[in-house]
């Protein structure tokens, strides 16, 4: 019963950090452009969402506020890459540097706890509860969870088919060809930052309030969890070819990892290892699929040089 506890926790947990995965996959796989705002700017959600709920803003409309501070986030990146031709790795840090200070202004202090308080998941929770249904806090997450990771994915698969995000993708792709049939690369890098930081930011929001605080920290190695989010989707969905199909892999690859994580900590291993059992799977899920094309690649020239002999 713990372990199944765990795992539905885990889901939970997965499906709100694969948003974050989800604007990480926008900047990193479709721009192209490494964008290590990611740590700052989900800190900036959640602590936006909170000092808004603290001050008695509803929840949803917290949502938003959060969606805005990190549309601003991203935008500082682009402005830093773009106009001042700060190269895009340092331009990314320089804003997740300043965001600490910021998220530090805009508590007014190191966390905010948000127990006290109603939040979207409280809410579900008490409406289910009114019409009989008595679900715990992990599954009331998982119903919110895929309603928004719903939302997201539809929104982004719409945009990204308009003729705006075809040129973004395509910038990712090749951007000296996009230059040359006129297009402005500046501002499709620009607009890109915007919405990859926009949903991070809401990653963070939801993720606060399903912990019920926010803290200037809790940001720390969200660029890695996303990474790892998307490189484990991608190596078990790697035949995945169609855009709408990628994404739904991010998010399918957010839940292994939360559900990895659940499994390990249930052996034994201390909750300071997260970040090195993040790193080695991140590395293992690099490493083998190489080894094994590497390997089947190996056999099929064996294979093909003794045919050869035998002929």
């Amino acid at each position: 019963m713990q372990f199944l506890l765990a795992v539905e926790g885990a889901v939970a947990q997965g499906l709100l950090w694969s948003i974050l995965a989800l604007g990480s996959y926008i900047t990193f796989r479709l721009l192209n452009f490494t964008d290590m705002t990611v740590d700052g700017s989900f800190t900036t959600g959640a602590c936006v969402t909170a000092i808004c709920i603290a001050n008695g803003i509803p929840p949803v409309l917290a949502l938003l506020v959060s969606l805005s501070a990190g549309s601003f986030a991203g935008a500082i990146t682009g402005f830093l890459h773009n106009k001042l031709e700060i190269p895009e790795v340092l331009a990314g840090i320089l804003t997740q540097i300043s965001l600490y200070s910021i998220n530090l202004r805009i508590m007014g202090r190191a966390n905010q706890q948000l127990l006290q308080y109603d939040t979207i998941f409280k809410q579900l929770q008490n409406l289910l509860a009114e019409i009989g249904l008595n679900l715990s806090s992990d599954r009331v997450a998982i119903i919110i969870g895929l309603i928004f990771v719903t939302i997201v994915i539809i929104v982004l698969y719409w945009f990204f088919g308009t003729e705006i995000g075809s040129i973004i993708r395509a910038t990712g792709n090749n951007e000296a060809m996009v230059r040359a049939l006129g297009q402005n690369t500046e501002n499709t890098k620009f607009i890109a930052l915007i919405i990859a930081n926009s949903c991070i930011a809401l990653a963070g929001s939801l993720v606060g309030m399903y912990q019920g605080a926010a803290d200037v920290g809790m940001g720390a190695g969200a660029i890695v969890i996303g990474l790892a989010s998307i490189v484990i989707g991608e190596v078990i969905l790697r035949r995945v070819i169609a855009f709408g199909s990628k994404m739904v892999a991010v998010v399918i690859g957010s839940i292994i990892y939360r559900i990895i994580v659940a499994l390990v900590l249930q052996l034994g291993l201390s909750t300071n290892d997260l970040k090195l059992i993040t790193a080695i799977i991140v590395a293992l899920a690099l490493f083998l699929p190489n080894a094994v094309s590497k390997h089947y690649a190996k056999k099929a020239r064996e294979l093909a040089a003794k045919e050869t002999n035998d002929a």
